[in-house]
């Protein structure tokens, strides 16, 4: 199944994290087939003088949505993320890594743990643009 990811940084490297990133998703999530530019862009939603380095990738996946998502925080915390700005409480703070399922193939989902499509993605220019880059097919 392609699974498309949206990932940020705003910490440390973000480049180089980012990279780390997509090397942990290769080793534990999927082969990466797709990957856009960096786009870089203020953080959204909480304010900060860290600029955030965004990117997204499109990974093909034998991973159920829920064992993805469980997959990708194991990824995030050991590259350093904190559980401060996950769910439930969202709230937003600078971060190593961020790791966002956008789209999985063609399925919904909206469970109180996991929302597919991304419920807020296209009100996030730092993910539409990535996002179109590797998925023209997607009507933005």
């Amino acid at each position: 199944m392609k699974t498309y990811l949206s990932l940020g940084s705003n910490l440390g490297n973000r480049e180089e994290t980012i990279h780390k990133a997509i090397a942990c998703i290769e080793a534990q999530v999927g082969a990466v087939i797709r990957r856009s530019a960096f786009y870089y862009s203020a953080p959204w939603g909480f304010e900060s003088e860290h600029e955030f380095c965004n990117l997204c990738v499109c990974v093909e996946t034998t991973l159920d949505p829920l064992v993805l998502l469980h997959r990708l925080q194991a990824i995030e915390r050991e590259l350093g993320r904190t559980p401060h700005s996950t769910a439930p409480t969202r709230t937003y703070e600078d971060r190593t890594i961020d790791i966002d399922i956008i789209l999985y193939e063609h399925i919904t989902i909206t469970t109180p743990e996991l929302t597919i499509p991304h419920p807020l993605y296209q009100q996030r220019d730092f993910v539409l643009t990535p996002l179109h880059e590797i998925y023209t097919d997607y009507a933005l």
